[in-house]
């Protein structure tokens, strides 16, 4: 009962600027950034399509699929298999996938890569680069991306406790490390 009255009669109003829009239902969903939100979905979604050839991995609603094979085209084709089972899937639940959001990347030392796939009729573009979970991971995985991008956060984290641990700040040494 209690889990019900969580996920139902939840209304949903638009502000712009100083004007309202009308009180509309949501239909379907869990409130953003709740804390059930993850578990309710990995609940909602433990039927995904699954072969012995690919690899998923899930978190929350943030979704990968691996594909290994010496042979790229084979590689290729046992992920648009699965990823044609998958369309079926989110039909049967109606879920939408963000096809925008999705990229395709060949992970190999060698310069070749494997041929595009599909999702929903849409090709999913490849590229060098992909971010999941928060990790960058490179097509060679040298993990540069990523270092580079956590340096850059941390920069900017500590140029904003500046007047914390700055120089001229008369606290004791420890307790600047201790921050």
């Amino acid at each position: 009962m209690i889990l019900k009255s969580y996920l139902t009669d939840r209304t949903f109003q638009v502000r712009y600027q100083e004007e309202y829009t009308a009180l509309y239902t949501i239909k379907s969903g869990v409130p953003q950034g709740s804390i059930l939100r993850p578990i309710l979905y990995s609940i909602y979604a433990a039927d995904l399509p699954e072969t012995e050839q690919m690899m998923t991995a899930t978190y929350a609603d943030d979704t990968a699929i691996l594909a290994s094979h010496h042979n790229p085209i084979t590689a290729s084709t046992n992920l648009q298999h699965h990823l044609n089972q998958l369309e079926t899937w989110l039909k049967r639940w109606r879920i939408e996938a963000n096809e925008n959001k999705s990229t395709h990347i060949t992970f190999s030392l060698k310069r070749e890569t494997c041929p595009t796939v599909t999702l929903n009729g849409q090709h999913i573009p490849q590229r060098g680069t992909a971010k999941y979970l928060g990790i960058h991971l490179d097509r060679r995985l040298p993990w540069q991306k990523h270092i580079f991008t956590k340096r850059k956060q941390f920069r900017l984290q500590l140029h904003h406790m500046y007047w914390i641990i700055g120089r001229k700040l008369k606290l004791p040494l420890e307790n600047k490390l201790l921050i």
